[in-house]
């Protein structure tokens, strides 16, 4: 391997080396300064300024690294806009969750842990960026990997909590089996064609004869372990266990960040392995390497399950976390509907939607936690008549739920506008009409929580108070759920221009 070309290589891997050095600079300012509980989110969101700072600045092209010089096959890692994009999405997820972390109780009470932390999501965070980028199939298991055992302890942090212990102990086991599924199936996918790169799989399978039905079921087994990632069912049972259990804002990055950084991972490798370079432009869907296969089909399926199931049982749910928790199974299933057409207009609008996504669901989770935090208690009944004492927080929740719902004019319409409208070009009408009366089914419970804010009549005496800061923070959140829903167009742009994968 060319030591030149390495080294050339790490010029366009600044982020996420940048993530390595605050990963530990944390480490040792928590060795040597326990008592200083500002310091490490101060070094935190700098750390993550300058991240930005070198993902804004990498070229647009996309550039094959890490690699022989002369032969791009054994390339693992991509720069593009494409993961670019999802690398705001979850740089940005996380830097609010830093800021989140500041007002949390759950955070402050764990007392000696409180460095690790910010540690452990840095870490979480560097092995996200890793997933948007990958190519090759080991390095993704490694890079989720890297994710899963971060969040395994982030999910348990609050060790005092049992519910919490619960949790993290779930979460590793299903964790475990879907790992070890996924990687049953890339050692499989590696005996048949002998090679881990997503681009070297693409040409063997198109020129090269090889068992078909054993590719098919490799590439299941890979998908079960991505499912389990972005909580798609039938693969989704530990996820209201974990966002139950978990502390808030480890829910709130798990719901967000994590999830963009599966489905990130999840269409770079439908879209590169199993499309017929030779029979398409990529603008449109092909599935043409497996002609009497249709991937769509089973993606359509596994849309509707989890979107149905998320759905059908959020309405039950009393405690708001389960709820939201439900409703984000509920929106895996929504933006799997931008995966089954698979063309740039799908794509396009899986990245708006997780644009809008990130604001309308951490906002919710935010005030989710400053109520809770403030009463002890996440169940429904305990919100009655908050909206008249404290009608800021409610007030947001509401235009929150109302966009996570898909009503105009949130950000929540424009994200599922440009799914539906990409599902109905290419003639999955039946598929949009189901996600629009899924959505219908949503506005349910989503209007049962305003009406026990509203409508509900309580005797307790609450006051919830809301800093300056999280007035201004919470305020960040709400401006763009509210603009985003009129004036849309720079992100539709910025979507546009993220489309470019290496060789697409």
């Amino acid at each position: 391997m060319d030591i030149s070309y390495i080294w050339n290589s790490l010029q366009y891997f600044q982020a996420e080396i940048t993530l390595a050095v605050v990963f530990v600079v944390l480490l040792l300012l928590d060795l040597f300064f326990k008592k200083s509980k500002l310091l490490l989110p101060i070094v935190s969101i700098a750390g993550f300024i300058v991240v930005a700072y070198f993902i804004f600045s990498t070229p647009n092209s996309p550039n094959l690294i890490f690699g022989a010089k002369d032969n791009p096959d054994l390339g693992m890692v991509v720069i593009d806009p494409f993961g670019n994009f999802f690398k705001v999405i979850i740089l940005l997820t996380t830097a609010f969750i830093v800021l989140f972390s500041l007002s949390s109780k759950e955070v402050e009470e764990s007392g000696q842990n409180y460095g690790e932390y910010y540690v452990l999501l840095v870490g979480m965070t560097l092995g996200m960026f890793i997933m948007t980028s990958t190519v090759d199939l080991l390095l993704m298991y490694l890079a989720i990997e890297m994710v899963s055992i971060s969040s395994y302890i982030l999910a348990g942090f609050t060790r005092q909590v049992s519910r919490s212990s619960e949790a993290s102990l779930k979460y590793i086991i299903f964790g475990a089996v879907a790992s070890g599924t996924m990687l049953y199936g890339i050692s499989i996918m590696y005996g048949m064609v002998g090679s881990t790169n997503i681009y070297a799989i693409n040409a063997i399978l198109s020129y090269s004869q090889v068992n078909t039905l054993t590719i098919i079921f490799a590439g299941l087994l890979i998908i079960v372990g991505l499912g389990f990632k972005i909580s798609m069912a039938p693969f989704h049972f530990w996820t209201p266990d974990v966002y139950e259990g978990a502390p808030i804002t480890i829910t709130a990055i798990l719901s967000v960040a994590s999830k963009a950084a599966g489905f990130a991972i999840l269409i770079r490798f439908l879209k590169v392995a199993f499309v017929d370079v030779a029979s398409t432009n990529f603008q449109s869907s092909s599935w043409a390497i497996f002609e009497f296969f249709d991937w769509t089909y089973i993606l359509a399926g596994l849309s509707v399950l989890t979107m149905t199931l998320g759905n059908l049982a959020a309405l039950w749910q009393d405690n708001l976390k389960r709820m939201l928790a439900y409703s984000s199974i509920a929106h895996a299933g929504y933006l799997l509907m931008g995966i089954v057409i698979l063309d740039n207009q799908g794509i396009m609008a899986i990245l708006i939607y997780f644009a809008v996504y990130l604001f309308m669901n951490l906002g919710a989770f935010f005030v989710l936690m400053l109520i809770s935090d403030r009463i002890g208690s996440e169940e429904i009944d305990d919100f009655n008549g908050l909206g008249f004492k404290a009608p800021f927080l409610c007030v947001s929740f509401t235009i929150f739920l109302i966009s996570l719902t898909g009503i105009p004019p949130t950000a929540g319409f424009i994200g599922k506008l440009y799914l539906f409208a990409a599902l109905i070009k290419t003639d999955w009408i039946w598929l949009a009409v189901i996600g629009v009366v899924n959505s219908v089914v949503s506005l349910y419970y989503y209007v049962r929580v305003i009406k026990h804010m509203y409508l509900k009549e309580t005797d307790q005496e609450i006051n919830i108070p809301v800093s300056w800061g999280n007035i201004v923070l919470l305020s960040l959140l709400v401006a763009p759920t509210i603009i985003l829903g009129v004036y849309f167009q720079p992100l539709v742009e910025y979507a546009q221009k993220s489309l470019s994968m290496l060789g697409f």
